[in-house]
């Protein structure tokens, strides 16, 4: 397994936006009292007049975040992914996505970057949830360059979006910023003919791993990149199926509703084929460290590399 950036994907996020902030000046940054967990020191201080502190109150953050953007003002709200698809998700509903105000939550800590405070700190649901809102976007970035990537596209953007990152350092899935990247567009990480391995945000790494220890066995498993759950490239999925025949796909995320559910749908419908979905199952987490979580429900690169070789038995 790769060795860990230096800098967790959040970090990268607002180094950009401080970036973007000094030149123009309708970017604003909401927050509820998660100034140090999102990283936003270096903003506030040298852009006090576009930051707004709310304190605990995730949805007057999200309700004055939607109406500086309806001023036409560029708004990124920071805070635990887990009060944003939770605490405020009637705001998310009503004043984001039914109103179609085009502010960025940046959900941080994520999945299960929580994983020793439990269930209640845990954002095992968002995908499935925020997929369902009409207008709103869901992305999860894999890496500190497809973080940066996904600000700068985001930034002038007229939509709704949620953006989901964990919370410590992670491999760098992209060695370069040298990668194509369209919103909606999954990128092949790696090409190959017997099977695919799909991921989204920290287990694209790990999907990458397991294609990298399959190779040493023989078999070419093709990795593609999902971070963009809404829009969604159905054209990849299906290109994939019909040409591997056999999808693995693995989430931070419960088994129903997510990335997984997603594939299996536009493959039921396009193009049939065997489809294995690694993730989080009908219960609470076990209480443990985010990685060991991981390795416990088989979804990090051991995991994968395993169900990739009981699948290529069958």
């Amino acid at each position: 397994m790769k060795e860990n950036n230096s800098i967790p994907c959040r970090r990268s996020i607002t180094n950009t936006i401080l970036e973007l902030g000094r030149k123009d000046k309708d970017i604003i940054c909401v927050t509820s009292d998660a100034t140090g967990s999102a990283t936003l020191g270096d903003f506030v201080k040298e852009l006090p007049e576009q930051f707004i502190e709310v304190g605990i109150a995730e949805q007057n953050a999200v309700g004055i975040s939607a109406g500086l953007a309806s001023t036409g003002k560029k708004v990124f709200v920071f805070g635990p992914a887990c009060f944003y698809v939770a605490r405020s998700l009637e705001q998310v509903k009503v004043d984001m996505a039914y109103s179609q105000m085009p502010v960025k939550i940046i959900g941080v800590s994520g999945g299960l970057a929580y994983a020793q405070l439990g269930a209640t700190h845990h954002s095992l649901h968002d995908i499935a949830v925020l997929r369902t809102f009409p207008g709103m976007e869901v992305y999860l970035p894999c890496d500190v360059r497809e973080s940066r990537k996904l600000i700068l596209a985001l930034k002038d953007r007229m939509k709704p979006a949620y953006v989901r990152v964990g919370r410590g350092a992670v491999p760098d899935v992209y060695d370069n910023d040298d990668f194509p990247f369209e919103l909606g567009k999954a990128i092949t990480v790696r090409e190959g003919s017997d099977i695919t391995l799909i991921g989204c945000g920290e287990t694209v790494v790990h999907c990458q791993e397991a294609a990298r220890l399959l190779h040493e066995d023989g078999i070419e498993a093709r990795v593609l990149d999902m971070f963009s759950l809404k829009p969604f490239d159905r054209e990849a999925v299906v290109k994939a199926a019909r040409e591997t025949g056999a999808i693995i796909t693995a989430e931070e995320h419960s088994i129903f509703g997510g990335l997984g559910s997603t594939v299996a749908s536009v493959v039921s419908e396009e193009c049939p084929c065997r489809v294995k979905i690694l993730g989080v199952p009908d219960e609470n987490v076990i209480h443990c460290k985010s990685p060991e979580a991981f390795k416990y429900y088989g979804f990090d690169y051991n995991g994968i590399y395993k169900a990739a070789h009981q699948m290529l038995k069958k």
